[in-house]
């Protein structure tokens, strides 16, 4: 009997200059996915993957579309290589929900692009125009965090994505006085994040609101493969609520442990990890997920999965 197998994608601060380029290299269909995102954007953006530096990859408006760009060449290989490798769900943290409905053919490449882009500036903007921070509270009980936050109207709960780890999102001295809070409450440490901006909080809502119509206007299909989304932490099969999620995650957390826990009672029994870095893996052993996960990150890595393929995947 075929194993039950999860895709599932990095988000942004997985970047780093050169990534993918052992792909674009080696493989023809990566190749072609780096060259028609350069077409379609105008722009060489390749160059900037492989050469540019880790500051303007870092800036919101270019580490969106390196990641997104990058997962999809890796995506284009494995599917080449191992076309019987067929997964059943596909998820990814926060920006990597681009990817991974490209991955269950709920969007073309070509339609989820431009939204990208249109994401990563339009975050960039709001990061600008609205200055903010996260932090990562360690040690708490989520409802001790947010009866922490009630009394503050600009700090959110931003992420939950694995046990004793809860990120918060807004405005740079609310938070900071939060944090305090969260000490005098036990929290074992509250550390600041190196990012540009309060993602998945309020401070978003202008990037949210310039996305909407674009997201209403794009091509959603469906398809057998089945998706989970960072809003709900749940699967998600009405194209309708797909959209409702994908416009609202810009501002709403990200419930990437509760997602991973639905997965795992689907009786997931593989999960395959595609991108820069090896976030996911780490985020799954500390969510206690049994199953093993693959991650795709160099192209050596493909001669690990294909070792693993009838072992693992064909039971």
């Amino acid at each position: 009997m075929s194993k039950k197998i999860a895709f599932v994608f990095p988000g942004q601060g997985a970047q780093y200059p050169g990534m993918g380029h052992d792909f674009f290299s080696q493989f023809p269909e990566a190749k072609s996915v780096f060259e028609e995102a350069d077409r379609v954007l105008g722009t060489p953006f390749s160059k900037l993957i492989f050469e540019g530096s880790k500051e303007e990859l870092t800036q919101t408006n270019n580490s969106q579309l390196a990641i997104f760009i990058t997962s999809i060449a890796i995506l284009r290989v494995v599917e080449a290589q191992l076309p019987e490798l067929t997964p059943t769900v596909c998820a990814g943290l926060s920006l990597g929900e681009y990817t991974a409905l490209v991955a269950a053919k709920k969007l073309t490449f070509a339609e989820a692009l431009p939204l990208v882009k249109a994401r990563g500036m339009w975050m960039q903007t709001a990061c600008e125009n609205h200055p903010g921070t996260m932090m990562v509270v360690l040690g708490l009980e989520l409802n001790v965090v947010e009866e922490t936050l009630t009394p503050f109207e600009k700090v959110w709960v931003a992420n939950l994505n694995c046990p004793g780890q809860i990120v918060i999102a807004g405005e740079v001295t609310e938070v900071e006085k939060v944090a305090a809070l969260l000490k005098e409450k036990g929290a074992r440490r509250v550390l600041p994040l190196d990012v540009s901006g309060a993602f998945h909080s309020g401070l978003m809502q202008e990037a949210q609101d310039q996305l909407k119509p674009l997201i209403l206007a794009s091509n959603l299909e469906s398809s057998p493969i089945d998706v989970v989304l960072n809003v709900e932490g749940d699967y998600v099969t009405d194209l309708e609520k797909v959209r409702e999620c994908m416009i609202s995650q810009v501002t709403h957390p990200v419930k990437w442990q509760k997602g991973v826990e639905k997965m795992v009672e689907a009786g997931v029994d593989l999960y395959i990890e595609m991108g820069p870095g090896k976030t996911l893996a780490g985020m799954n052993k500390r969510i206690g997920v049994e199953a093993p996960i693959l991650s795709i990150e160099k192209s050596e890595d493909l001669a690990l999965l294909k070792e693993k393929q009838h072992a693992t995947i064909e039971g």
